[in-house]
């Protein structure tokens, strides 16, 4: 009678353990988590951050948005999208949410959603393993509304320990792309061009180009780098001359037709963009741009559009 309680009592304690491991959260991650380090190793977003966002947004894949819809991260329609959508209560009622073709989808724009919006560039600053870091900054980028949104994420990723799909080998860790920022910034380029050396010379996706100071103009500025004045104008995507404030980055040479890898995209967060300015930004070519995207002109731009840059 002894041993067959004993036994009695050991089989009980598997089935609790069993039940333990089947609830909503770890079938979630059981289901989810490669999904979201395959992202993490594409875009830098980590698997601990999306996992906890996941299922938290999604209640564990169960929610209407998830189960009808396949959004698992309450991504909203924005005036850029143009796929499918459907209509939920949120924090108003009847709010526009995109529906995805795949789960796999909604990963992936959850992804896109933060490398490439401006707001939230500065995460992709901070170690890949710091989720408290992530967390408080998604809230500070007004991700959420809720105020307790960072502790509930850091909670879900302690509690279950998500932090750990975060650590990858040294082949997966080469493939993470750098920050958007660090690829993004000019660098100085002294050396790396045949120009008049006697100012600061930089570049930004490999085209050289100087910050225009007081009282110059692309006239002087092509004069000094022994430039055609129209030559400088094309090199800076202008048909005529215009004025040159303070601090404006200069080209001295072609823009790229693309930028490079990790700046795939970008994602406009105000109506109202400027086209031209945004190809300054990133060094590329307005006419090249207008081609990738499938544009003949360029497009009045409205928050949530995107543009791709490679």
């Amino acid at each position: 009678m002894k041993r067959m309680l004993i036994a009695l009592c050991a089989l009980l304690g598997l089935v609790g353990l069993v039940a333990a491991d089947d609830t909503p959260q770890e079938r979630y991650i059981k289901k989810y988590s490669q999904m979201a380090v395959q992202e993490m190793i594409r875009s830098g977003v980590p698997a601990s951050i999306t996992l906890a966002q996941g299922m938290l947004e999604s209640g564990n894949g169960l929610s209407k948005l998830a189960t009808k819809g396949n959004n698992h991260f309450g991504i909203k329609c924005h005036k850029g999208w143009e796929g499918k959508t459907m209509r939920v209560d949120d924090d108003a009622p009847n709010e526009c949410f995109r529906v995805y073709a795949s789960v796999a989808d909604s990963y992936k724009d959850h992804s896109d959603f933060l490398r490439y919006r401006d707001r939230y560039k500065f995460l992709f600053d901070l170690e890949r393993t710091d989720y408290k870091g992530w967390a408080y900054g998604l809230k500070k980028a007004g991700y959420a509304t809720d105020p307790g949104y960072s502790t509930k994420l850091i909670k879900y990723i302690e509690d279950y320990e998500l932090y750990r799909f975060d650590v990858l080998n040294k082949v997966e860790e080469k493939e993470v792309p750098l920050s958007p920022l660090v690829i993004e910034a000019p660098k100085m380029a002294r050396e790396e061009f045949h120009f008049p050396l006697t100012r600061e010379l930089y570049s930004k996706n490999g085209v050289p180009f100087v910050y225009s100071l007081e009282g110059e103009t692309y006239k002087s500025i092509a004069k000094y780098y022994h430039l055609f004045h129209k030559e400088i104008l094309g090199f800076n995507d202008l048909k005529k001359d215009q004025a040159l404030l303070p601090g404006t980055v200069v080209y001295l040479s072609f823009k790229k037709t693309h930028t490079q890898p990790g700046l795939d995209k970008y994602i406009v967060e105000e109506d109202g963009e400027n086209f031209h300015a945004i190809c300054q930004r990133f060094a590329v070519r307005e006419k090249s741009i207008l081609k990738l995207n499938g544009w003949k002109k360029a497009p009045a731009l409205s928050e949530g559009d995107e543009i791709k840059l490679r």
